[in-house]
């Protein structure tokens, strides 16, 4: 993943991956209108989807988001230790996890299992502190989450370690498998299991602060399944979670770009990059690009993207290696000169690449293309600055 630019000048290939904060903003305040009068939960796991958690955070709070959602202890640790007081709730968990630290800390324990809630309890116990742990239910994507043949048992156990105020309930969740194809049959089961589950927690006794179903797709086109919470992930970054039904408002907050390493004439019939898989049929230009598949940019790309210079698009040709890749400017060179700005994705505002493009090519998902930069790429902030203490506006590095 990119790292927090902290580079002497000119130290580095110059790759960066560029977070637009007040895109972020932009996008929950949309969000937000979908939610109606659902409060939100934003989801940073996996580094803010590889855009920084800390800042995506910190911009989402101060836009109204409510709670924040992560994988692991360790990236809900690493947001309070970075000052973050919101509630967190982290879901994914090993057999040995110590939950220790998040108790102590107030992190929120997403449990999917008897075992897991029996080892929260434990913790707690030591800990002298309430654990706050909420019920992630398995309502048929049959992954994380608490099985059917579980429930009652859970439910028995949480209603001893509430009355002996080791756990604090604080919510119970799940997670959607079809919320992409909004009328599909699933989604409307896993809503019924979900409130299947609630109403036999209710029914022993216990009260839940939150319950919460919808990710990014169903937060904006599912408003009957918003119960009390909206949970959106990539949506907040800009990107549609259905791409074919539009961009629903949303602007792409990433920009990955690095500056022109080399511009070199090719001459007709030379073959460029590695086994001379493109050929050029006519003395060109071509310029040389420093990032590669060490950086995310995917050998299986080769000669299936553009990138923008300026105003135009230029086609990559060759292999792409794992350092570098390389675009034909054609034989006037195009005015492009070395040092100049090539956008391999981002907004596409005049008609530039964006992530979505490479998914289409690749046929994959946009989310595997922003979490998958990495390597040498180095991420800046521009915008709001408010994931930045003591910065305001203009852009911004960590």
């Amino acid at each position: 993943m990119p790292v927090d630019d902290v580079t002497a000048v000119g130290s580095g290939t110059g790759a960066t991956a560029t977070i637009d904060l007040d895109a972020i903003a932009h996008n929950v305040a949309v969000l937000r209108e979908y939610a109606g009068d659902a409060s939100m939960m934003a989801v940073v796991k996996a580094d803010g989807y590889n855009h920084g958690a800390l800042a995506v955070a910190t911009v989402a709070l101060n836009a109204g988001v409510e709670e924040l959602g992560v994988t692991t202890i360790d990236e809900a640790l690493t947001l309070r230790r970075a000052g973050i007081t919101a509630p967190i709730l982290a879901w994914l968990h090993r057999h040995d996890t110590d939950f220790a630290p998040a108790i102590s800390a107030g992190v929120g324990i997403g449990v999917s299992s008897a075992a897991q809630l029996s080892a929260v309890v434990a913790d707690a116990r030591i800990a002298h502190v309430p654990a706050v742990v909420s019920l992630k239910v398995d309502t048929g994507l049959n992954r994380n989450g608490i099985p059917v043949e579980q429930w009652d048992e859970v439910i028995e156990a949480l209603g001893r370690a509430v009355s002996e105020e080791t756990v604090h309930l604080r919510g119970i969740f799940s997670h959607l498998a079809c919320a992409d194809s909004p009328q599909h049959p699933a989604n409307d089961r896993q809503a019924d299991n979900l409130r299947s589950a609630l109403a036999r927690v209710r029914a022993a006794g216990l009260q839940s602060e939150r319950v919460h179903l919808s990710n990014s797709a169903a937060t904006v086109t599912r408003p009957d399944l918003r119960f009390d919470m909206v949970r959106p992930g990539i949506a907040m970054y800009g990107l549609s979670p259905i791409p074919e039904l539009g961009d629903f408002g949303l602007r792409p907050a990433m920009t990955v770009s690095a500056p022109v390493a080399l511009v070199k004439k090719v001459g007709a019939g030379e073959g460029v990059s590695y086994g001379h898989t493109w050929t050029a049929r006519k003395d060109t230009t071509v310029a040389l690009i420093p990032m590669g598949y060490a950086d995310g940019v995917v050998r299986h790309l080769s000669g299936r993207f553009d990138v923008q210079i300026g105003s135009r698009l230029f086609p990559s040709v060759g292999r792409v290696c794992m350092d570098q890749c390389v675009v034909d400017l054609g034989p006037s060179g195009a005015g492009v000169t070395e040092g100049d700005t090539a956008i391999l994705f981002g907004s596409g505002d005049g008609g530039g690449p964006r992530a979505q493009d490479w998914a289409d090519r690749l046929d994959t998902i946009h989310y595997e293309i922003v979490t998958g930069i990495r390597g040498r790429v180095r991420r800046s902030y521009r915008g709001l600055g408010a994931g930045q203490p003591g910065k305001t506006s203009g852009e911004v590095t960590r």
